[in-house]
């Protein structure tokens, strides 16, 4: 598997996949900055959730992931910022789509909607699958123009 630095972030909905998908990815080898939140205490997902897309935005980090109840919220911020590419995926297969045919840079998570288990699964498909180019790369060009 690829090294990545990773941002990752949530809010209180989140915080618990938050936790364990951080433990994994670091277990894994990777850099990991967590931008919280570091509680499951009530608060606003978009004060965690864009300090991530900005960061993936600028660079400093290669993918990025955001953890939400749906992960609905948390994908509609991360998508406002200029050139993140973030899906919601709530299986593998979605995860490879939103790689291979999207070139997402920030994958979204809803821990009320999925098992522990498959986030992590989709978490580590994601991170593994490339992007594949193609006839996909004219629409990605599209969406950043």
């Amino acid at each position: 598997m690829k090294i990545f630095a990773i941002a990752i972030g949530s809010d209180h909905a989140g915080y618990a996949y938050k936790e364990k998908i951080k433990a994994m990815l670091l277990a894994a080898g990777h850099t990991v900055r967590d931008y919280g939140t570091d509680s499951d205490a009530s608060c606003d997902y978009p004060d965690f959730i864009r300090p991530v897309a900005e960061a993936v935005a600028r660079g400093e980090f290669e993918r990025g992931i955001v953890l939400g109840g749906s992960g609905n919220g948390e994908a509609i911020v991360a998508n406002r910022v200029r050139g993140v590419r973030c899906g919601l995926c709530w299986n593998e297969q979605v995860a490879i789509w939103n790689r291979t045919h999207n070139d997402g840079n920030v994958l979204s998570l809803g821990q009320r909607t999925i098992s522990e288990d498959d986030a992590l699964k989709i978490v580590t498909v994601w991170l593994a699958t490339d992007f594949e180019g193609g006839r996909h790369l004219q629409r990605i060009q599209k969406i950043d123009a």
